[in-house]
């Protein structure tokens, strides 16, 4: 069992993350941790790891938690027996072996005499066979990495597993076997994800926020409906309270429109009556303090509710608040954009795909470009982008203007600020104002604007991206986006999606999330196979 009570933490700088956070995950449960970018889900899950210490509170876990982390390069020192935690009991196990069995070596082996056995078994279980225990994981590729880390599920047994974006660099078989483990492991799970086939599989849904952790009894089918639910309140409360505060407005300028007549009849009166100076100056400091004491009544109602609706305006969803419009691409429907005969690319070792590729791109489809990793999935984009030359075949190329949106997102200049990427993409001379306002629609505020690029997150960029899009004179004939739904929360991929659903281009994109693919409409998959090894 794992148990958060109070759970706060602060950077370095004294910034607070979160506070007072709160939960329970029983044995054997499997529960899914999601939250916009940002908000802590990753240090949250290294503090129950014991990477990083609370600021407040306490985290409680009947047995050590077995972490499985995102990772960016951080690792690339160490070896995969270090990655398996088993260095030190290896490294027992070969000193023994040659004779120095010092009471030290044998307490740090713990008579696991089959432990680097067992450490090639699970390595070949996830499809590591023949890696080396001393390989460094700087010459893995992204998904074998995330390999190594979940081969030591097989080598440990843990009764508690934290994983952290696991599926981000799987190719489609690395995932299938992923989702089997947890279909079947009787470990109880804590999962950071935004891959919607993977938080089927898991029994509750943990939503981290600016209010705190809130815990949805059900599947994420089930945590769906209830933000449907939350959302559509949301929606009706805004409409509500702007319509109150409508006739809140209203009801001031009647009143004192009526007031001021009053006043106004009050003074012709008091003229004709003939009344000594001092009285009628009396009786006017009388009336300005009966409107000012009117006005500030109506005004503070006014307010209140003018305050209460921004507040409740700050909780709609980002999704909510942005607006679309790409442009349909110049080109018509159905104009052959690629055209690729006997297709094939070499390398030192030889040709990189077994058989010549053959195939057509048409003006307004959307594809997915699909193979294992190692496959050339990135070659085949340089060629279409025209960055490599065919070595042997032919290749038609057709599209005058192509996007290519990497991992990345290199499109972006770090060193400049927000606004400047946006004047870089300014083609139709918009004035300053309105690519300012353009930002805005894509929820970069004011306080985006003077920040560099380089300091924004993987969903930012890629908002920052799609507005910079927006902005061209004319839309791409072909957008590429190569597995844009890493480090990518729930949130901006409901936001990509979105933008890439209202886009007329053609589109293709390299993915092993089946879902978002669904969501994209993909209607054609180009597959490529991996030359078998030597």
């Amino acid at each position: 069992m794992l148990v958060l009570q109070h759970l706060g933490y602060a950077h370095p700088n004294k910034d607070v993350l979160f506070d007072g956070l709160n939960l329970t995950v029983g044995a054997h449960q499997k529960v899914a941790l999601i939250g916009n970018n940002g908000v802590g889900k990753s240090t949250l899950v290294q503090l129950i790891a014991g990477e990083l210490t609370p600021t407040t509170g306490l985290v409680h876990a009947d047995s050590a938690p077995y972490y499985v982390p995102q990772h960016f390069g951080q690792f690339d020192t160490w070896t995969v027996a270090q990655a398996l935690r088993i260095d030190a009991q290896l490294t027992a196990l070969h000193e023994i072996l040659d004779g120095q069995a010092t009471e030290a070596n044998l307490t740090t082996l713990d008579d696991d005499w089959t432990l680097e056995e067992r450490a090639h078994d699970a390595l070949h279980h996830w499809g590591l066979a023949g890696v080396p225990l001393t390989q460094p994981l700087a010459g893995l590729s992204g998904g074998q990495k995330t390999k190594v880390f979940l081969a030591g599920l097989s080598l440990h047994q843990p009764a508690l597993v934290l994983l952290d974006e696991p599926s981000n660099h799987l190719d489609t078989a690395g995932r299938q076997q992923l989702y089997h483990f947890i279909r079947t492991t009787a470990s109880a799970l804590l999962v950071v994800s935004h891959d919607r086939q993977l938080l089927l599989l898991l029994d509750a849904v943990c939503e981290l926020s600016k209010r705190g952790l809130t815990l949805y009894g059900g599947t994420y089918e089930f945590y769906l409906e209830q933000k449907q639910a939350e959302s559509n309140a949301l929606q009706q409360d805004v409409q509500s309270r702007t319509s109150a505060l409508r006739k809140a407005r209203e009801t001031e300028r009647e009143a004192l429109e009526r007031k001021h007549k009053l006043d106004a009849r009050g003074r012709k009166h008091q003229a004709k009556a003939g009344l000594p100076t001092i009285v009628l100056n009396m009786m006017r400091n009388s009336a300005e303090n009966s409107s000012s004491r009117l006005k500030g009544i109506h005004a503070e109602k006014v307010g209140a509710l003018a305050q209460e609706l921004q507040e409740l305006r700050q909780e709609l969803p980002d999704l909510d608040k942005m607006k679309f419009g790409f442009d349909d691409s110049g080109l018509h429907r159905g104009k052959t954009l690629f055209a690729a005969h006997g297709l094939n690319y070499g390398y030192a070792a030889g040709l990189l795909w077994p058989e010549d590729l053959s195939f057509q791109i048409l003006s307004g489809e959307r594809l997915a470009l699909r193979g294992l990793n190692g496959s050339g999935k990135t070659t085949l984009l340089r060629l279409l982008l025209g960055e490599l030359e065919p070595t042997r075949g032919t290749l038609l190329r057709a599209a005058s203007k192509a996007v290519f949106i990497d991992q990345e997102y290199s499109l972006l200049h770090p060193r400049l600020s927000v606004y400047a990427q946006a004047q870089q993409f300014n083609t139709a001379g918009l004035q300053e104002h309105a690519v300012k306002i353009w930002l805005t629609r894509f929820l970069f505020t004011a306080p985006y604007w003077d920040k560099p690029c380089s300091t924004l997150s993987g969903g930012e960029k890629m908002r920052l991206l799609l507005c910079c899009l927006h902005l061209s004179h004319h839309a791409p004939d072909l957008i590429i986006l190569d597995e844009p739904t890493n480090n990518l929360d729930l949130q901006n991929l409901e936001i990509l999606a979105a933008a890439l659903h209202d886009y007329r281009g053609t589109l293709l994109v390299v993915s092993h999330d089946e879902a978002f693919l669904q969501r994209l409409g993909v209607e054609r998959t180009i597959h490529l196979h991996q030359r078998p090894a030597l």
